[in-house]
Order: C-alpha cells, then sequence, then structure tokens
C-alpha cells in the first residue's frame, strides 16, 4: 500500500487505459503509483494528461519489483495479456485484465491456475456487466420476474470501419484473435451471466465480406446450456449501423427485448411492453463504459477479501466458448462440445 492505499500500476497505454486510470483516481482507497509501457513516452504521456504522481516505468519487471504496487491494471496488447497476468500473480499482484485475457486455451488454463495459486483476487474486465440495464436485469430475473429462460439471444455489432484509426491491430488474427475474442466475448459473457448457466454445445457459421480482417469479421453461433436453454450470438464487424449490443431473453413466465419487459408474474392483465428507464449498453465509446462501478466493485473485493462474480477463474468459461465457437468454424460448423480438451 501507499500511504494507506492500495497501490495501482497501469501497464499497457491504449485508450482504455485513460478510462481506466480516471476510474482508479475517483476510488479514494486507491493510488495511480506507476504507470509503464513498451514507449516510455507514451507512459509519461498519459501521466502528464492526468496530473498524476506517478512513476513512469519502460520495463514491466519493474513494476511488479515495486512494493507499493497491490493492483497490476493490465491493459497493453491482447497477445500480452496471460504472459503478463501469470508474471503478476505469482510476484502476489492483485489483477485486473483487459478483455479478451487470452488468446488460446492454453493460456487461458494457464492464468486460471496461476491466479489460484497465487492465491491474488482478480477481474476480467467485461464491464458490460456494470451496465444499468444488465445489472436490472440480472436482478430481475435472480426474483422470477421471467421465470426459467429457455432461450436467449445476445449481439455485437460494431461497424468497425476503415474510420477507426489505430485500430490495425485488431484486423489482425496475431493480435485481435478472432471476432469473438476481440468483440463478442462481451456478448457471451453477459449471456452466461444472465442466464446463470455455462454452455455444453456450440456450432457457427461465418463470413468476411470486406476483407479487412485477417479472420472471419462476421459469426452467428448456436448455443445449448447444461441446463436446456439454447442460444443465439453474433458478432458483425462488417455492419454498416451505429453500434448494438441486442438483449433478447425468454423465460417462462416473461419477456426481456432490450429494456422492455413483458411479465405475466410482475403485471397480471399486461397489455402493452413495459420500458424500464435506464441506461442501456448502446455505445461501444470507452468513455460510456461502466469502469467506476467495476473498479469500485473490484477494490471492495479486495478489501474485504471475497472473489468477484468476474474473476479470471469465470472468464475462463467465456473465454473458453469464445474458443469453442473459433473451433467449429475451423471446423465447417461441426458441433463442439465443452469443456474444451
Amino acid at each position: 500500500m501507499d500511504d494507506g492505499k492500495l497501490g495501482v500500476a497501469i501497464h499497457g497505454v491504449g485508450q482504455v487505459a485513460y478510462a481506466h486510470a480516471a476510474s482508479w483516481l475517483k476510488n479514494p482507497h486507491c493510488k495511480i503509483v506507476s504507470v509503464s509501457s513498451r514507449r516510455r513516452e507514451s507512459a509519461q504521456q498519459l501521466v502528464d494528461k492526468l496530473g498524476l504522481d506517478a512513476t513512469v516505468y519502460d520495463g514491466y519487471g519493474k513494476v511488479l519489483k515495486d512494493e507499493r504496487v497491490d493492483i497490476v491494471n493490465i491493459s497493453g496488447p491482447n497477445q500480452v495479456h496471460a504472459e503478463q497476468g501469470i508474471a503478476a500473480a505469482e510476484a502476489g499482484k492483485h489483477i485486473l485484465v483487459e478483455k479478451p485475457t487470452v488468446l488460446s486455451m492454453e493460456d487461458n488454463r494457464a492464468l486460471r491456475d496461476a491466479v489460484e495459486k497465487a492465491g491474488v483476487r482478480s477481474l476480467a474486465s467485461f464491464v458490460l456487466r456494470w451496465n444499468p440495464l444488465a445489472v436490472i436485469l440480472k436482478s430481475m430475473i435472480d426474483s422470477g420476474a421471467i421465470g426459467d429462460i429457455f432461450y436467449a439471444e445476445l449481439d455485437y455489432w460494431h461497424g468497425l470501419g476503415s474510420e477507426w484509426t489505430g485500430w490495425e491491430w485488431g484486423h489482425k488474427k496475431e493480435t485481435g484473435g478472432s471476432a469473438f475474442l476481440l468483440g463478442g466475448c462481451h456478448a457471451v459473457d453477459a449471456m452466461r451471466w444472465l442466464v446463470d448457466d455455462e454452455v455444453a454445445e456450440v456450432s457457427a457459421m461465418a463470413n468476411n465480406k470486406t476483407g479487412r480482417y485477417e479472420f472471419d469479421a462476421n459469426v452467428v453461433a448456436v448455443l445449448k446450456f447444461h441446463g436446456g436453454a439454447i442460444a443465439k450470438t453474433s458478432t458483425l464487424f462488417d455492419v454498416v449501423m451505429p453500434y448494438a449490443f441486442n438483449i433478447d431473453l425468454a423465460g417462462t413466465e416473461g419477456t426481456f427485448r432490450g429494456n422492455k419487459l413483458w411479465s405475466k408474474k410482475l403485471f397480471p392483465g399486461q397489455t402493452d411492453w413495459a420500458t424500464i428507464p435506464t441506461i442501456l449498453p448502446d455505445s461501444g465509446a470507452v468513455e460510456h463504459h461502466a469502469f467506476d462501478e467495476q473498479m469500485n466493485h473490484f477494490v471492495d473485493c479486495i478489501l474485504e477479501g471475497r472473489e468477484s462474480h468476474c474473476n479470471l477463474a469465470d472468464a475462463y468459461h467465456t473465454h473458453e466458448v469464445c474458443m469453442a465457437i473459433d473451433r467449429s468454424l475451423a471446423e465447417g460448423g461441426r458441433p463442439v462440445t465443452l469443456p474444451l480438451e
């Protein structure tokens, strides 16, 4: 700790790091003690822009040796998340990792196991779990508002066209991974969380209309959960429209369509959809994400000695589903059962 506060190290200085740092600054129990990147000038730029009293490092090893650091915020390139997360766990640091946390099942297992062995707290940055609509849906589902869910449909449609400057890394398989690892993992994670079950089988189909990506840019997958619920999820990067995160959940007592609710349990004699006035997950802009709530949750978990519902052990399953979808694509749409070997 530094001055009685949890010391936070920001490692990796992309766009999301600025949003993370701004949220850490708002938490009274934290202090950003260091910022680091492969390029020292990038780290210094973040420090200067936010007016931080923090050490600038150009080496990750220096970050892990800093005794003031309690939490490492890993927000650099996707392909190094696992390696850096494992090193942080072995150094006894709590870890927040941007999504995707891993790009392979080998790394998925290794990161999960390293965190468990070290006994540190962890959080995967599936920030949509803290979106107000998602929080409301989860609460109402748990209270039985729509009964038992038997069908779910969540989609991540984000037209990442040529106007997205600085996004070239996202088009490459080595750094972007795949459509579902890069962005669609948000839909998979929210689906797992809301349905409150694990996926047993997936099959998928795809195309790549613009050719801007080294992987299939538009993917649709059909899923079956262990409890019997069926589902559909899709990721579209070639779509020409504003960002959309579609949510449809059908249960034995009612249905959610986004923020619209039909519930014979809550509203007997209902004649029209009830609309929930809240903030929707309808923007892909980083500054609109609920990072404040996410960071506050993680700090509370650390201070209270409890695990997050969105820790890396849980995120293991989200990434496993994404990789099962990719495996189905590679095998011509063949159904793939989980867990993966």
